[in-house]
């Protein structure tokens, strides 16, 4: 058995170097300059670090870790390619349903093939997938090849699997004659089904990482209650052994959020105009009063830390005690503000898409029907119910009919919903009806792609809310443990010197001289404060939220993480002091 692990292990190291060898040569700069830039200084950089290992003139504890980001350095560099080339992959196939619906549109209209390859390259949105579609119509365009050999040469280069295979696939479709429009909608089974199994499988790395995520966190807490504890018998210097345990706890939580934020798809909910609407005044103003209220309370609250004014006793003349967690509490409770304001926003939002998809289908069916221009149908189209979407629909069905632009009412709708999937889904549809698509056929490839991204845009919300409810529940575990050590360990301190333990010889057993009470207090409300921005911004992160709707997450757990430690403080107080 032992002899099997070995080997495969020796094989998946062979073919994870093999795969770093390989991601050099489709890198945009020769190995000669990449070896010259990077990996020499790197190498550099390494060695640097092991000779500081010997001469620099620092404790052996702290010399240590330098050879250790030498090495990280180093392994960067070396690996740098392989994860570049996984995250063009990453943009190309969190665009791809995009592209090819987008495409789909322009084959049903009457411009050329090539045409809808150029107008594709030419949308800087979709990223790399855009420069992919813009490497074919360079082929075609300086090169003089075909278009489908254009495509089978480009899905040999291509990062992404599954947009080589669409190339491969269409390279050979078009070469044997079929048409582009034809080949595109017997596609979209198969592009809705990857973009679903890479949506799916996303999320379940998520789950993965969240029972990884609770694990780590909770070893590391166990690690940081020792590192408060253990002093107390060693007679250690507890704030520095508390220190190096934040840092740890730090560096585990930034690791945890770039991991989730690599593995989250990328599907944004809010759409940012460039233009300004009149919507966004509440949200600057949610933003600026909130802000202000903020900075407004650090400032009272600083200034009566240093006897200036009442401070924030002053502002909670009604608590006999203020302890110290609320200090870090109260004064950034105005963030809460903004985050309520754009939470109830993203619920519209997320209102409106789900209503989308039945007024596009009803608009194409419509408008085939009677053959006639949208401004017609949406005569009697605005009586109906959608919801939410009702008032954007009704302001656009007003500006159309003042003669506005129909490109310039439909990008005032799009700001309207302030949704990424209604701007782009309407922008499609848009100009396939220009360009003389069926509005019938348009609607119903809207429709049908803008469902299953709701669909599977419900499912990444129930992710979020399981993420929610543990990240709620590890801040609880972790702040109770943290200061039922700080509580034991201040007990055990007073105790020391009520009995006056050096004189009964007991002072080689408990070393409570060591501590400072009030300083490794301060650290843990450090962790705490950390915690809560960066759990926030992971929650954001997961469900695909605006990140200043976090605002009301990082209050509520500060809050929750503060009244954690005044309770337990005071439970263990009084259960031990009886």
């Amino acid at each position: 058995m032992s002899v099997k692990r070995a080997g495969d292990g020796v094989a998946t190291a062979v073919r994870l170097t093999g795969e770093v060898l390989e991601s050099y040569e489709k890198l945009d700069v020769s190995k000669r300059q990449y070896l010259g830039y990077v990996l020499l200084p790197a190498l550099g950089v390494f060695l640097a670090s092991v000779v500081g290992l010997f001469l620099l003139p620092l404790p052996l504890a702290a010399r240590v870790p330098v050879p250790m980001f030498g090495a990280l350095a180093l392994v960067a560099a070396v690996v740098y390619p392989k994860i570049y080339l996984s995250s063009q992959e990453n943009h190309i196939d969190n665009q791809l349903h995009l592209v090819m619906t987008h495409m789909t549109v322009l084959s049903t209209t009457n411009i050329d093939r090539m045409e809808v390859f150029r107008t594709l390259a030419a949308e800087e949105e979709y990223g790399v997938a855009a420069e992919e579609i813009g490497r074919v119509v360079h082929l075609v365009d300086t090169w003089n090849q075909s278009l489908d050999e254009a495509c089978r040469r480009r899905a040999k280069e291509v990062p992404s699997a599954a947009m080589g295979d669409f190339f491969d696939r269409l390279g050979y479709t078009l070469g044997a004659g079929q048409s582009l429009e034809t080949f595109l909608f017997s596609e979209q089974d198969v592009m809705l089904t990857q973009y679903e199994t890479l949506y799916e499988s996303s999320l379940s790395n998520l789950e993965v990482m969240k029972d990884l995520y609770m694990s780590m966190i909770l070893s590391v807490t166990f690690a940081l209650v020792f590192a408060i504890v253990l002093p107390i018998l060693t007679g250690n210097d507890p704030t520095a052994t508390v220190a190096a345990v934040i840092v740890l706890f730090v560096f585990v939580q930034m690791g945890f959020y770039v991991a989730i934020r690599a593995m989250s798809p990328y599907d944004p909910i809010w759409y940012h105009p460039e233009e300004r609407s009149p919507g966004d005044l509440k949200l600057w103003a949610s933003l600026g009063v909130g802000g202000a209220l903020t900075f407004g309370l650090i400032g009272v609250t600083a200034a009566g830390m240093f006897g200036y004014g009442p401070g924030l006793p002053g502002l909670l003349w009604f608590i006999d005690d203020v302890r110290l967690p609320l200090y870090l509490a109260v004064p950034i409770t105005p963030m809460a503000i903004t985050g309520v304001i754009l939470r109830a926003e993203e619920e519209a939002i997320t209102a409106r898409d789900a209503e989308f998809p039945s007024f596009i289908r009803a608009l194409g069916a419509t408008e085939s029907a009677k053959q006639s221009t949208t401004t017609d149908v949406l005569t009697t189209l605005r009586d109906k119910d959608f919801g939410a979407l009702s008032p954007a629909i009704e302001r656009l069905y007003r500006r159309l009919n003042m003669r506005i632009s129909t490109e310039g009412a439909w990008r005032a709708f799009s700001r309207d919903t302030r949704s990424y999937l209604i701007q782009k889904f309407s922008e499609m549809y848009l100009v396939g009806r220009r360009m003389g698509g069926e509005p019938k056929q348009l609607g119903e490839l809207v429709s049908r792609n803008m469902n299953a991204a709701n669909q599977l845009r419900e499912q990444r919300r129930q992710a979020a809310v399981t993420f929610v409810g543990l990240i709620y529940g590890i801040t609880v575990a972790a702040t109770f443990a943290f200061f039922i050590g700080l509580e034991i360990v201040s007990i055990l301190a007073d105790l020391s010197a009520d009995f006056e333990m050096e004189r009964m010889d007991i002072g080689q057993i408990i070393y409570a001289g060591a501590y400072d009470i009030p300083l490794i207090e301060y650290l843990l409300l450090t962790v705490v404060i950390f915690n809560a921005a960066l759990s926030s911004q992971m929650i954001r992160t997961i469900d695909g939220g605006n990140p200043a709707n976090g605002y009301i997450h990082f209050v509520l757990l500060t809050w929750l993480g503060a009244l954690t430690a005044i309770a337990t403080r005071t439970l263990v107080n009084a259960l031990l002091t009886i």
